[in-house]
């Protein structure tokens, strides 16, 4: 069987490392960093940290050199959804793909290139030391499920979970696989974007009263859209939060770091996301509106610094 993994920065280095390892599976990544796909095709992709994997990976910057494949995970950041998989949907005629990304509104993309879909929630995270090396920094588990509008089958869905499962990354098959995904959704919504705009680790973020209180209200936005949408949601958002709290005190949010090093953000996944579901359910969400439009001054101002110059 053939999986082809699509975006292997951090998280898709993840998935096509440990898939990699697995002898019945011919594993493929497509990535725009030349220097990246070389050192995988060289010596194969390694992780560092939780746990030590060196995986053996075809990796290509060319989409026409994939091959027909039986699965495709998509990990490239949600702003680049909609352009990696026009480029590659070729090699998914008569396979499936699923999204492991963040936020909301990607499988709708996808399903724009792909006839069956598969929606997906992960929770293990990493960062790219150097070419064809990544840092393993957190395990956790995945969640996927058929995205009705163009559902995989969801004998497609469990055979995918157990081979990524037996790769070493965990996996869930749920018929409904939308709470995790909102869960997660709500979390970063709620405290990412707060800690691109004031500069603060999540722990700080939480330690002033003020903001802790505008986190729960941008929850409380996201919680009422997923209830609208029939959303169950796997867990308390909030209370997520407050875990986070404790043992990610001096966690610095990927989109603060997005922002620091000038990178445009996934906010219209996020909070964007949350407010686009809301506007279609007849859900007010202000707050994540007023988030939204606050993150996409910053990336705006970055244009007008550099006409100054």
């Amino acid at each position: 069987m053939r999986i082809c993994v699509i975006g292997v920065g951090a998280v898709g280095s993840l998935f096509a490392a440990h898939l990699g390892q697995l002898d019945d599976i011919e594993t493929w990544a497509y990535d725009v960093s030349q220097d990246h796909v070389d050192a995988i095709n060289r010596n194969g992709l390694r992780l560092t940290g939780v746990g030590e994997v060196t995986g053996k990976v075809r990796a290509t910057t060319d989409a026409s050199e994939l091959p027909p494949c039986r699965f495709g995970i998509i990990a490239t950041k949600a702003l680049h959804t909609k352009s990696a998989i026009a480029a590659v949907g070729h090699a998914f005629v008569d396979g499936a793909v699923c999204s492991v990304q963040n936020g909301v509104g990607n499988e709708e993309l996808i399903a724009e290139s792909v006839e069956r879909v598969i929606l997906g929630t992960t929770f293990p995270a990493g960062r790219i030391v150097e070419p064809g090396v990544v840092a393993w920094d957190t395990a956790g588990e995945t969640t996927i499920g058929p995205f009705e509008p163009a559902p995989a089958a969801m004998s497609e869905v469990e055979l995918l979970a157990e081979t990524v499962s037996r790769s070493g990354m965990p996996t869930r098959a749920l018929e409904d696989a939308r709470g995790a995904q909102w869960t997660k959704v709500i979390f970063n919504a709620a405290s990412n974007p707060l800690g691109a705009l004031t500069g603060l680790t999540h722990g700080r973020l939480c330690d002033d009263p003020e903001l802790r209180k505008l986190v729960t209200n941008l929850v409380n936005e996201g919680k009422a859209v997923s209830s609208a949408l029939g959303v169950t949601l796997d867990s308390d958002p909030d209370a997520l939060i407050d875990h986070a709290h404790r043992v990610a005190y001096e966690h610095k949010a990927s989109m603060l770091q997005d922002l620091e090093n000038r990178r445009a953000t996934e906010i219209d996944f996020l909070n964007g996301g949350i407010a686009k579901f809301g506007a279609e359910e007849g859900i007010p969400t202000p707050l994540n509106e007023t988030i939204a439009a606050l993150i996409k001054g910053v990336e705006q101002s970055w244009a007008q610094g550099d006409a100054g110059h």
